[in-house]
């Protein structure tokens, strides 16, 4: 009963926690403007499906793909596994599949033993490519301090929570050997003198049957299933601060993707609609006034509150992979602009913009913004606006958007921009076009000998 009591409070209580956290990360993204991403339904399914399901941009680079299938796979089978430790938490049993499926259990958590193992093997290479190989994507500037600690940690809990698994399993194997096994319910089922003969514990079993007293083997057992518990719990509870929150976030992102074509930037209303005025002879600009108290939208972004929700969901589904970065051809060339960057600086000052309102109220003003403060005007006009980093993203994530919305408040509200810019904007207003000479002039050079 006591134990029962504890895995509801602990289940319960790691559950509310981490629905409350998944409160406030959608209110921050809900700070962001209105964007309409309701169309084209099937195609986005598709894409979704491809994307995130299937991971279909990850197999661009094949080695860490395939690690990266095999900690997916084993992720989303492994809770299979999960799903009985909560029937048994909540009834106080143990192994409540087990009589009622038989053998087909024991393919199941055979299967699943499996996974696990393959999962460890990726955890182990991947923790080595970071620490022992030091790939230069995963030690750049902005990946000092918590981000490096971050992808340890998940990856440390990671084996953790196999070495439970197989503890249990382990140890299970071994009483049920010695026909002492709980999960018989009080009976010894003979047909299972040799245990449960799963894919990898019963090596585990056999060995701890012949070494192990059963006293331990109970501690042990005991030691796996709680461990298991609180490692999924910890896990869950740790997303919501951690680059892996792209497990939960990358199926609606990639949903929301945007489908145009790489090469189409967005357009501002407010302005295209003055520019439709212009060259509309027939307009009347005063048949529908603007609202007399409305607060006019401002051109570009300067904060966080500027962009739109998609930009800010982007930001939490960042998986820090580094891939926009290591393909930037700014950052290749050794310009400060990262792609990477600018989606982490995006997370943070939402993430403290967030906290701010709950803490001081809508209309608390702390100074800062995510311009200046948090990205510099050097790292934006580095960029050269050629989507390697949308194209290489594996979630389908647009560091691009942000950018040129942050270069248009610039230009557009701080009439600010590099020097070399200025001449080509002065001709494009008095000529039309970025040269200096007359739009008329354009084609004389046909005519020349």
């Amino acid at each position: 009963m006591l134990s029962t009591i504890l895995f509801i409070i602990l289940f319960f209580g790691g559950f509310g926690f981490f629905i409350w956290n998944m409160m406030k990360i959608r209110n921050n993204i809900r700070l962001g403007r209105a964007v309409d991403r309701s169309d084209n339904r099937a195609e986005r399914w598709k894409t979704m499906a491809l994307v995130a399901l299937g991971q279909k941009k990850m197999f661009a680079r094949p080695i860490p793909a395939l690690l990266h299938l095999a900690l997916y796979v084993a992720f989303v089978v492994t809770q299979v596994e999960l799903i009985e430790i909560i029937i048994d938490g909540v009834s106080g049993n143990h192994r409540t599949l087990w009589l009622p499926l038989g053998k087909f259990y024991t393919f199941v958590i055979s299967f699943i033993e499996i996974l696990s193992v393959l999962a460890l093997i990726a955890t182990v290479i991947f923790l080595a490519r970071r620490n022992i190989l030091k790939l230069t994507r995963f030690h750049k500037p902005e990946m000092k301090g918590f981000p490096t600690r971050d992808a340890n940690i998940i990856l440390i809990m990671e084996i953790v929570l196999v070495t439970c698994i197989m503890m249990m399993n382990g140890a299970d194997d071994a009483l049920l050997r010695q026909g002492l096994s709980h999960a018989t319910h009080g009976e010894y089922y003979s047909e299972f003198a040799f245990g449960f003969n799963f894919s990898v514990s019963q090596y585990i079993g056999a060995f701890w049957n012949e070494n192990v007293v059963p006293e331990a083997l109970i501690v042990l057992e005991r030691i796996g299933w709680w461990g298991h518990l609180v490692m999924v719990i910890a896990f869950l509870n740790y997303l919501p601060y951690s680059k892996h929150f792209h497990i939960l976030l990358a199926f609606p992102n990639t949903y929301y993707s945007n489908l145009e074509k790489k090469g189409k930037l967005t357009n501002m209303e407010s302005v295209t609609s003055e520019v439709k005025l212009m060259l509309d002879p027939s307009a009347d600009p005063y048949a529908a006034p603007a609202e007399a108290n409305a607060i006019p939208q401002r051109f570009g972004a300067k904060d966080v509150t500027d962009l739109t929700w998609k930009n800010l969901m982007d930001a939490y589904t960042c998986t820090e992979c580094g891939r926009c970065t290591s393909s930037c051809p700014a950052n290749l060339t050794g310009k400060k602009l990262s792609p990477r960057k600018i989606m982490m600086d995006t997370r943070d000052r939402l993430t403290e913009v967030g906290n701010n309102i709950r803490k001081h109220g809508k209309d608390y003003d702390d100074g800062k913004s995510l311009l200046i403060d948090y990205i510099s005007e050097e790292e934006i006009w580095a960029c050269t606006s050629c989507n390697a980093c949308v194209e290489e993203c594996p979630v389908n994530i647009d560091p691009l958007a942000i950018i040129v919305d942050l270069r248009r408040f610039l230009v557009m509200e701080e009439s600010k921009m590099p020097t070399e810019l200025a001449g080509m904007l002065t001709n494009i207003e008095n000529n039309g076009a970025p040269w200096q000479f007359a739009q008329a002039d354009r084609g004389n050079w046909i005519h020349e000998d």
